[in-house]
């Protein structure tokens, strides 16, 4: 009698369903798997299961929706990524992340986590540079389920991983999504909200974070500090300076210095001049691209001073950048620019000298000089002056472009030709 009883429920609650429906309720991940060997054809059937009352099943069905990696995957993740599971969400995020950089969900936070009782565990990589290129458009359904997830998401680890996707997307459309996200009490989801801003660059938007400057956690001032320095907040400079002189923290001193020299003004001029001679090199670094970014001509006797006595390699890149910016153009064995060239072949230091170069490639002067040496360049010199003409060129770099397109090295011709299509696309 309770079997008959238990038969009758059943049927019960699967009349109204169609035959395929009622029978996905017993489907376990194995099958999941086995479905999915059908390819982009498999999709409607797979979509069908993110409705699957199991976890288990519907995070299966995300991955191997995310492996098929097809236009048509895009639908099914955004659908996904709308779940009510934390995890689902969080592996609905990497894989729209994985459509449009190939291979990040082998590295994302979804690599990593797993389930402990009712919570998600899991580690983000301390590696948060990636972004995909300017050329690539991004469908604005991602951007906006993305910016829900990380302002509203089921967990903070779904809204911290949400932020980072937008990043990596460069999702402008999203960015009060993560000045929402920026105002909660989580490290973890504040600082990846403030390294997407880094990234989307929105100018806009750094008035509104101007509160973190003095945040208790180290991490997220330094985040603060540094987002505010290149969305450009000139008015934060006094709120900057404040920090520079109270802190004691060496980090803190060294990130509110620099972003001070991103932020050109005459009042900054004795904070330069006090820490051009420092102890510490990063402070006189800093102060050195204090100096180049006032571009004061009287300047040049003292820096070109301060650059041969100068013996440590931080420093001596800032100061080469000021000199370089205050006209010093000339591509010649011990030239200020050529030094920064040959760093781009430095491991250590490349990651220095080449944003030097693409803010210095903005004057046509500088970007004319940079076509000189690009035929007898290295390899390393040559894919990093590439990233250079992508990001500062004008419509004559094109051709400059194009002859590295033809290097007999393929890495170089590679990274050439994906320099044109970045270029291109700003043009």
């Amino acid at each position: 009698m309770r079997l008959y009883a238990t038969v009758l429920i059943f049927v019960a609650s699967t009349a109204g369903l169609p035959a395929q429906d009622a029978a996905s309720q017993d489907v376990r991940p194995k099958d999941v798997r086995e479905i999915a060997k059908a390819g982009a054809s498999a999709i409607p059937r797979l979509q069908e299961l993110l409705k699957n009352p199991s976890t288990d099943v519907r995070v299966e069905a995300v991955r191997q929706i995310t492996d098929i990696g097809t236009q048509r995957s895009l639908d099914p993740l955004i659908q996904a990524a709308q779940d009510n599971d934390p995890e689902v969400q969080i592996r609905a995020t990497d894989g729209l992340v994985n459509f449009y950089l190939p291979g990040y969900v082998q590295t994302g936070f979804g690599a990593s986590i797993r389930r402990v009782g009712t919570s998600i565990k899991g580690k983000f990589t301390d590696t948060n540079d990636q972004v995909i290129d300017s050329y690539v458009i991004v469908r604005p359904e991602v951007v906006d389920v993305l910016g829900k997830l990380a302002s509203r998401g089921g967990s903070m680890e779904v809204r911290a991983n949400a932020a980072r996707a937008i990043g990596i997307l460069r999702g402008r459309a999203a960015v009060s999504d993560l000045i929402e996200a920026a105002h909660s009490k989580n490290t973890g989801v504040i600082y990846e909200s403030l390294v997407a801003l880094q990234k989307i660059r929105d100018e806009a938007a750094a008035p509104r974070i101007t509160f973190l400057l003095h945040d208790l956690d180290q991490k997220v001032q330094l985040a603060a500090i540094e987002t505010t320095g290149l969305l450009r907040n000139k008015e934060s400079v006094p709120d900057l300076t404040d920090v520079l002189n109270r802190t004691r923290d060496a980090k803190v001193k060294r990130a509110a210095l620099t972003s001070i020299a991103m932020l050109p003004s005459e009042k900054s001029r004795p904070l330069y001049a006090q820490y051009l001679h420092d102890k510490d090199d990063k402070m006189r670094a800093a102060a050195a691209e204090g100096y180049a970014r006032l571009r004061n001509p009287s300047d040049r006797a003292m820096l070109e001073q301060a650059w041969k006595d100068e013996g440590k390699p931080q420093p001596r890149l800032s100061l080469a950048f000021a000199l370089v910016m205050l006209g010093s153009t000339e591509v010649s064995e011990f030239s200020p620019l050529q030094y920064l060239i040959n760093n781009l072949n430095s491991a250590a230091y490349k990651g220095e000298a080449f944003p030097f170069l693409v803010e210095l490639a903005r004057d046509g002067q500088v970007l004319k000089a940079l076509y000189r040496p690009l035929q007898g360049a290295t390899k390393d010199e040559k894919i990093g002056l590439a990233g250079v003409l992508a990001r500062s060129g004008d419509q004559s770099s094109v051709a400059e472009l194009d002859k590295l397109t033809n290097d007999p090295d393929a890495d170089v011709a590679k990274e050439a030709l994906r320099a044109k299509r970045i270029l291109q696309a700003r043009l």
